[in-house]
Parts: C-alpha cells; structure tokens; sequence
C-alpha cells in the first residue's frame, strides 16, 4: 500500500503507477512541498521491482499550471534544487513515464511533461514556459530538456516569448507525441500502457538509460559528483548486454515469433 502524499494521489495496479496531482483548484499548481513530495513518490516508485510504467496526470481539468506563484518568493537557491530535485527523479525513473495532459500545462507543468518519456495531450491542452513575463532565469536543468525535446531553436522560441500553443501547435514542435480529443484521452493513454507492458522490459529499460546517457541527461557517479565511466553509453550496452546472455528473455522473443504467439517475457529488474 502507497503511503499518502499530500496534493497527490498515487494508486498502483498491474504494474502500472498512475500518479495524479491533486490541487484542482489551484489548476495543481505545485508548492514547494509538493515538489519535494513529488521527489519522495519516485523514490517510492523506483524500489518497486514489479514496476512496468508511469502515467503522470493532473486532478480536474488541469494537468499542472506550473510552480505556485508564491513559491517566488522562496530563496531563488532552495527552489531551483528542490524543483531539479524533483524533474530529475522523475526523469531518472528506469521504467517508462507517461504525461496525460490535459488543459493548463504551464512553466512548472510543461517541465514536469519533458520529464517524462512519452506525452500524449487532449484537444484542450495548453503550453507556455513563461520565465520571460516573470523575469526569473529558467534552470539550466529544465532548459537542457527542453532543447532535448524540441531543439534550441525551438527552445529559445518558447523561452523568448512566453507564447501559448495549443495541443496540435505543441505536436508540430514536437513537444508532444500525440494529441486526441478529451474524450478518448484516456483510452489513448490506456492503449499506449498496454503496448508497453506487451513487449520486453529489459528492452525498455536499456534502451530508455542508453538514450538519456547519449543525450547526457544521467549518468553514472562515485558519490563525488565526478562521473565514475558507469554512464557511459557503451558501458551501459555491455551491462545490458551481460544481462540479456543471463535472461530467457532473449530467447523467448524469436521462439514465440517462429512459433506464431504473443511473446511471454519473464524478466524483472534486480
């Protein structure tokens, strides 16, 4: 059982997390201590061994309207590393992470969203980065995935002129993967969990550290803060490799292909 978290709600099944922001009045805009608990769910999720995937929402009709505005008036320091805290953990998840955005998906909710793997919006999404009306410097943190997102042009775009786009403009720039009517916002986010948990999570794995190690989004460290070689994208392939010479996993998939039948992939993370 989930222990509770305030401002949010995080129910488990079929080893799926779906972890919900609860602050509809507030369009779940996020307190500090909603970042810091934000940070204590991941660490929550990442020792759950049986974890497949990750469906980030927000409450109401809102996905995340950003940081609260109060939250500004916190020492500068202690936000940027409670709310880098926070992207990073979620980011660093090893399963698969989904953002189901609908509505307000403002500043703070639009880093929470690149955060994430995968983002499928409705057609009431609504995306800003916003730091240019308020006149505070973005992260270095939250603006390396943006650019990873959808490159610096893109990038300096949003960060230059705070515009708003809609769910189909957010599409073309690459900032979602997918966009749906409201009504089908969740069967769209269901069909796309029931892929994921189909195919091999050892694969999923791999592959989601192999490509934020390439892109330099993590990376392996002695505990000084120097990285020790463990992030190395071909250190990584040869761990994995190591791994899948130990796993069943490798050849169930081509005997299930030859032998016409849905793959049964039985690995689980250590």
């Amino acid at each position: 059982m989930a222990r509770p978290y305030p401002n949010f709600q995080l129910t488990h099944a079929g080893g799926v997390a779906r972890v919900m922001i609860d602050r509809p009045g507030k369009r779940n805009a996020l307190t500090v201590e909603m970042w810091r608990g934000l940070t204590d769910i991941c660490a929550e999720l990442a020792a759950d061994r049986e974890l497949r995937a990750v469906v980030l929402s927000g409450a109401g009709q809102s996905f995340c309207a950003g940081a609260d505005i109060s939250a500004l008036s916190e020492d500068d320091d202690t936000m940027k590393a409670v709310v880098g805290r926070a992207e990073q953990a979620l980011r660093n998840l090893a399963v698969p992470t989904i953002a189901r955005i609908s509505g307000h998906c403002m500043g703070g909710g639009t880093q929470l969203a690149a955060a994430c793997d995968l983002r499928i919006a409705d057609d009431t999404a609504l995306f800003a980065v916003p730091p240019a009306k308020l006149g505070v410097i973005y992260a270095v943190s939250s603006t390396r995935a943006l650019v990873d997102l959808i490159g610096p042009a893109a990038a300096k775009r949003l960060l230059f002129t705070a515009e708003v786009l809609d769910g189909p403009a957010a599409l073309r720039l690459g900032l979602v993967d997918e966009t749906v009517a409201a009504r089908d916002l969740d069967a769209a986010v269901d069909r796309l969990v029931a892929q994921l948990l189909a195919l091999a999570p050892m694969t999923q794995l791999a592959a989601k550290e192999l490509i934020n190690a390439i892109t330099d989004r993590s990376g392996g460290s002695d505990g000084s803060g120097e990285p020790d070689g463990s992030g190395e994208p071909d250190a990584i392939y040869e761990r994995w490799m190591g791994e899948w010479r130990r796993s069943p996993d490798g050849a169930e998939g081509p005997r299930a292909f030859l032998e016409r039948r849905p793959p049964r992939f039985g690995w689980r993370a250590d």
